[in-house]
């Protein structure tokens, strides 16, 4: 594909980026500090794409430019996961590539020290769905003190005391799917069997 044919396409990319956000031109003008007309003569092919007008685009889209540009993807195209290690010895590793409303974590949470007091619930705006890949997790929520084995998935509004951890003393390895208040995961297990 030729250079001059790349560009051609952007603008086509560009709407198509803005209305699948629901993002209006006057609103991402604002955002951006590009004029409603720059932007409507760029999405309409009239206006040449630079990086002084595509780098703040893809900024406010949270998108990589390639993507906004359409370039054809070059190298190893395997994620190369980051893992972190956080409070109590656990493991994060992100499985989400962008940020966006639902964000994917692997976990892998080693077993609580012996002697513990009793684990500290805590509470927060958001809505997780947890699945145990192996091992076993504690869940503990509210009142209610759970035990999930492999294979078995649990999910709850944040906002309620909860805990999660291994319930043995090896680790458990967990997905964890967290999203802002009001999203939900949505599991289908099998189709509706017709009468």
């Amino acid at each position: 594909m030729e250079f001059t044919d790349v560009l051609a396409e952007v603008g086509g990319r560009l709407r198509r980026v803005r209305q699948e956000r629901g993002v209006t031109l006057a609103a991402l003008s604002e955002v951006t500090g590009i004029s409603t007309s720059t932007l409507s003569r760029l999405e309409s092919g009239q206006r040449r794409p630079s990086l002084e007008l595509l780098l703040p685009l893809a900024k406010a889209f949270q998108v990589p430019l390639d993507e906004l540009v359409g370039a054809p993807p070059v190298g190893d195209p395997r994620v190369r996961l980051a893992p972190r290690r956080i409070q109590g010895g656990r493991t994060v590793l992100p499985l989400s590539g962008r940020p966006g409303p639902i964000q994917a974590y692997k976990m892998i949470i080693p077993p609580e020290p012996a002697g513990q007091p009793a684990p500290e619930q805590r509470t927060h705006e958001g809505y997780e769905w947890l699945y145990v890949l192996t091992g076993r997790l504690r869940l503990i929520l509210a009142d209610r003190d759970l035990e999930l084995g492999e294979g078995e998935a649990a999910e709850f509004d944040t906002r309620l005391p909860h805990w999660f951890g291994s319930a043995t003393e090896r680790p458990v390895e967990v997905l964890s799917l967290f999203g802002p208040q009001g999203e939900r995961m949505h599991v289908r297990a099998r189709p509706k069997s017709r009468q």
